[in-house]
């Protein structure tokens, strides 16, 4: 199964095409440049390089959040659209199970997290043993203090993910806990996460149409909480 991969859930932009375990193919960007600006020259370039197409693939993967609710709508909307023209299944992806796939080698706790601000980050924590993720937490926005308070006691091994992993450790440290950052090269969320996650899922049967594709955020964006404060209606009836 080729599966083509898009990750657009925070600063960096990154796609990938990954068949039966094996990276055809990657594109990763980091220049803080726009997704709505670089994703489709990114994606375009790869397959071109690498002498793919859409129409070769078989399934249409993305991270699905939590992460920027622009991004986040940038990547799903691509995805939609690339899977619509061709009539391919697709697969949304939790971006904090993706970016725990960087971490699948080791034996350690993977504490996954994304800057969600207000002294929060988008959590989930996994069990990295022999080469097997287990899900511990359900992917949720929590507060640094409430995090620092459920890892005290654990005494396993602690690695952090994510593009808010050098927030989440600094808190962790201030508070006594041990844990240790990923390296540089595997701390970022990419694509190719997304595609290996994306693999497993497709296996168990959880895949969807491109119309039932939407994006997963957690809670609310600031817009929507203005609103819910003067009393105001979320959604136009």
């Amino acid at each position: 199964m080729k599966i083509l991969a898009l990750e657009t859930s925070a600063k960096s932009v990154s796609a990938a095409v990954v068949e039966n375990g094996r990276i055809l193919c990657s594109a990763y960007q980091n220049t803080g440049l726009t997704h709505s600006r670089t994703l489709m020259p990114l994606v375009d370039g790869m397959l071109r390089a690498a002498d793919l197409t859409t129409g070769d693939m078989d399934l249409i993967a993305v991270a699905q959040g939590p992460g920027s609710f622009t991004g986040l709508r940038i990547g799903v909307s691509a995805a939609k659209g690339l899977a619509w023209a061709q009539e391919i299944p697709c697969c949304g992806v939790s971006t904090l199970l993706a970016m725990a796939q960087n971490l699948r080698h080791m034996d350690a706790l993977v504490v996954c997290a994304m800057d969600a601000r207000r002294n929060q980050v988008y959590n989930a924590l996994f069990r990295a043993e022999n080469g097997v993720l287990t899900r511990l937490s359900e992917d949720r926005a929590i507060s640094l203090a409430e995090l620092a308070d459920e890892l005290k006691n654990d005494e396993t091994a602690k690695i952090i993910v994510g593009d808010g992993a050098q927030l989440c450790y600094t808190y962790l440290k201030e508070q006594g806990i041990d844990c240790r950052m990923a390296p540089e090269a595997l701390v970022m969320q990419s694509a190719v996460g997304v595609a290996l996650a994306a693999e497993e899922l497709a296996a168990e049967g959880k895949t969807v149409t491109a119309h039932e594709l939407v994006p997963v955020y957690l809670r609310l964006s600031q817009a929507e909480r203005e609103r819910l404060a003067k009393g105001l209606k979320i959604t136009v009836d």
